[in-house]
């Protein structure tokens, strides 16, 4: 989410000086790249970056590719074919043995996607975007970032084809109702593929406990781009100039936090006052709650002694499988910079449900299911 808000302050800035911008996304990959479907950045004819698109090989080129683009005013797919070891004869060295898919858009006022981001990014829900492009002739209409469903069935943008644009509602809807997290969907209609691309709210990371290790969470997390709440009872601790990065700062009781914030599906806490009848009465508030991550600092001792008075333990009890403690993944921390970093990491595998394991030790760095095309026909009845 971060990038997307990149993005949106970069397109105003350009649009304040008169300047033209163009959008290039990562529409399809098929083996490797450094980025995925979904990757975005932001041109200005005079060549200023936003996001990125690759590590930095293929920035060069479609900044070349944008430029025209924008001259001509038409969208326009690049493709990167670095299958051939000989990938050098493209200018841009990338090694990645994948074919990487580019739609570069000129950004115009009729179903800009920029609108899209900021719709997204005003509400805390799920939305969807549709992008058409058409891999089999580059030389045809592509149409682009064209259409944006929000989670309330609004639908935003036009095709001029009304059967083409109802079956597109019907497949981003369904993604939209039934589709995993952050997930990827491609339709094949009549040479057309669709990108369709579940949009999530960015990760809401409640903190319980204003002492020194909760800045550099507060640091990490910010970089991520999530949005970070303080929560603690002691008003000289909390305040705005020792966590400046803090989006909300709260000073409350444990048992009045949960009435001062608003939770839901992408919220996540984390339990580091230090206090053990703090941390013990807001995992009682937290328990009933179907939150994604509940971590609690400290060892696990202290974890099942709360359990204890808070519930009534049978010989077998197991903790609830969101509630973790001792909080963060195994990586050897020992400072606080490298707790908040163990920390970050078991969230980030929690929210995207992967089980944490060393790269080197799988065969493919990413599903390669996310890149199959599922080939649907669309009836011309005009």
């Amino acid at each position: 989410m971060k990038e997307l808000k990149d993005i949106i302050k970069a397109y105003d800035l350009a649009q304040s000086e008169g300047k033209q911008t163009a959008l290039a996304t990562v529409v399809h990959v098929d083996g490797s790249s450094y980025r995925r479907a979904g990757a975005r950045m932001l041109i200005t004819e005079e060549g200023k970056l936003t996001g990125a698109i690759s590590g930095g090989c293929l920035e060069g080129d479609a900044l070349r590719k944008a430029r025209l683009a924008m001259a001509e005013q038409k969208p326009m797919l690049v493709t990167y074919d670095t299958t051939d070891d000989d990938d050098a004869k493209f200018g841009v060295g990338l090694g990645c043995n994948g074919v990487i898919q580019i739609l570069i858009e000129p950004l115009r006022t009729e179903n800009n996607p920029v609108n899209f981001f900021r719709s997204f990014l005003s509400k805390r829900e799920r939305a969807v975007l549709v992008t058409v492009f058409n891999m089999a002739d580059r030389h045809s209409v592509q149409y682009g970032t064209c259409m944006f469903i929000e989670n309330d069935g609004q639908v935003t943008g036009n095709i001029a084809n009304k059967q083409f644009a109802g079956i597109l509602t019907s497949d981003g809807s369904h993604v939209l109702k039934h589709g995993k997290r952050s997930e990827k969907n491609y339709r094949n209609h009549n040479g057309f593929t669709c990108f369709i691309e579940l949009l999530e709210p960015a990760v809401s990371l409640v903190i319980a406990g204003a002492g020194n290790d909760a800045m550099p969470l507060i640091q990490i997390a910010k970089v991520l781009g999530w949005s970070v709440t303080l929560a603690d009872g002691r008003a000289n601790y909390n305040t705005s100039e020792r966590f400046p990065l803090a989006d909300r700062l709260i000073i409350a009781r444990p048992e009045d936090v949960l009435r001062k914030i608003t939770v839901d599906s992408r919220t996540v806490f984390m339990l580091m006052t230090h206090n053990y009848n703090y941390d013990m009465s807001l995992l009682k508030e937290l328990l009933p709650i179907n939150l994604p991550y509940i971590g609690v600092l400290g060892p696990k001792k202290r974890l099942l002694r709360m359990l204890e008075e808070l519930v009534q333990l049978p010989d077998e009890y197991v903790i609830p499988a969101n509630v973790h403690g001792p909080a963060g993944l195994d990586i050897g921390s020992e400072n606080a910079e490298e707790i908040a970093i163990a920390i970050i990491a078991e969230i980030q595998s929690v929210l995207n449900q992967r089980d944490p394991a060393p790269l080197k030790a799988k065969p493919h760095i990413h599903e390669r299911s996310e890149t199959m095309i599922e080939k649907q026909l669309l009836t011309d009845k005009r």
